[in-house]
């Protein structure tokens, strides 16, 4: 939808593909859906998904095995966003480096866009 032709709309690390490649397997799905809502200290949240079902507008990230879909009101945030999976002492979860972001809070999982429309879905 809002996608540059003959480039994915996100990129999705080694470390990320085996993730998703992972948690495909073990719940049955056909990948995972990331979105958008409003939320946390600065005003945007990432979600993630798992998908049984396909919604044809949504844009579909296929990458050595992992399938991500992109819901259609988070597409035009997340065009050339890398998403990675990060292992430490602490945590362990999903990364997201966005160019689009303008602002993110300490924890990194709320977010503020650069130009954010006022309404965004997920």
């Amino acid at each position: 939808m809002f996608g540059i032709p003959g480039k994915q709309a996100v990129t999705l690390t080694q470390a990320a593909v085996r993730q998703i490649s992972g948690l495909m397997a073990r719940n049955n799905a056909t990948g995972l859906r990331i979105g958008v809502k409003k939320g946390g200290c600065a005003g945007m949240e990432y979600t993630m998904d798992y998908v049984a079902d396909v919604n044809p507008a949504d844009e579909v990230v296929d990458q050595d095995g992992a399938r991500v879909f992109i819901a259609p009101m988070a597409q035009m945030f997340l065009i050339g966003t890398e998403i990675d999976y990060e292992t430490s002492l602490l945590e362990s979860g999903f990364k997201f480096r966005n160019p689009n972001v303008a602002e993110a809070c300490g924890c990194g999982e709320s977010i503020k866009f650069k130009d954010a429309p006022a309404e965004a879905g997920h």
